[in-house]
């Protein structure tokens, strides 16, 4: 074969090997920083963040320096998994973890959908980058050159399931929020709840209300992503008879008030579905270690 159809049929393989190790590099450095501030304490779901991130940054290397198609398939369907999972915490939960909508969570979603579509581009082409051996790489090998010779090459599959995933993931960022947004937003009679055999604050629902360990009596420390996953309780409120107390508000950057118990400003957490929960309980997460509030 002239070099130069070597190079114009090595180089466009190269370009997809080398962009899809960057996917899942970007896809594993993403992760690493939501585990690093905060998900490492969220029981089961930091172990996994923290398989996600090895995971990432082991297939990526591979991928780089050897080029082996088996390992790109891999890493296809390793970032098809983790946006997998990331639709399940949305629409149902995960492990006990509801997650909601945030600009890091869609921008993740993006990239892996773009990691799966390069790396499956990478195994379908021809060219360098097939694993001469025998055993599970030289099925892998027939496997894939089966796929090849199918109709379309194997390209409109790809494509299509990239296309579906992508769509799955714009429902989902679209249709979904803070569960809690609702309950947490109405100005309304606070209670208190049994968590465990304690009594403990919550608002009109029964939504178990926490603190913040590095709020101040008059300023919140929650904002952004922050906010997403823990919703400010807006005041002013009143508390049901026996609760005792001071109750009142502080203003927030956005000119809203929010509730405050003694000192405290109050929220609720996107993981509470309903009355009797305190999921947020000593978690460290956002900056900081959320508590319940013990009424006695």
């Amino acid at each position: 074969m002239p070099a130069q159809e070597v190079s114009r049929s090595t180089w466009p393989s190269l370009g997809l090997r080398l962009v899809g190790a960057a996917l899942l590099v970007a896809t594993g450095a993403m992760h690493l920083d939501l585990y690093v501030t905060g998900y490492k304490n969220i029981p089961t779901i930091g172990v996994l963040f923290l398989l996600q991130v090895i995971a990432a940054f082991a297939l990526a290397l591979i991928v780089a320096v050897t080029g082996s198609k088996l390992f790109a398939a891999a890493g296809a369907l390793f970032a098809l998994a983790v946006l997998g999972g990331y639709l399940l915490s949305i629409w149902v939960g995960l492990f006990g973890f509801t997650e909601v909508r945030t600009t890091a969570g869609i921008v993740a979603g993006v990239i892996e959908v773009a990691a799966f579509a390069v790396l499956a581009a990478y195994c379908l082409a021809p060219g360098p980058g097939e694993d001469r051996v025998q055993g599970v790489f030289g099925l892998f090998n027939r496997l894939v050159n089966g796929v090849r010779q199918s109709p379309g090459g194997g390209g409109a599959a790809a494509g299509v399931i990239s296309v579906v995933a992508l769509v799955l993931l714009i429902v989902a960022v679209t249709t979904v929020g803070n569960s809690n947004a609702a309950s947490a937003a109405a100005p309304g009679s606070l209670k208190t709840e049994s968590v465990g055999g304690v009594n403990v604050l919550a608002n009109s629902k029964g939504i178990t209300l926490y603190r913040f360990a590095p709020d101040t009596s008059t300023a919140s420390k929650c904002y952004g992503s922050c906010a997403a996953y823990w919703s400010p309780v807006k005041g002013p409120v009143h508390a049901a008879p026996g609760i005792p107390g001071t109750f009142g508000t502080i203003k927030r950057t956005d000119g809203t008030l929010q509730a405050t118990y003694n000192g405290h400003p109050l929220y609720t957490y996107v993981a509470d579905g309903g009355p009797g929960q305190a999921k947020g309980n000593n978690l460290d997460l956002n900056g900081g270690k959320w508590y319940d509030i013990p009424v006695k």
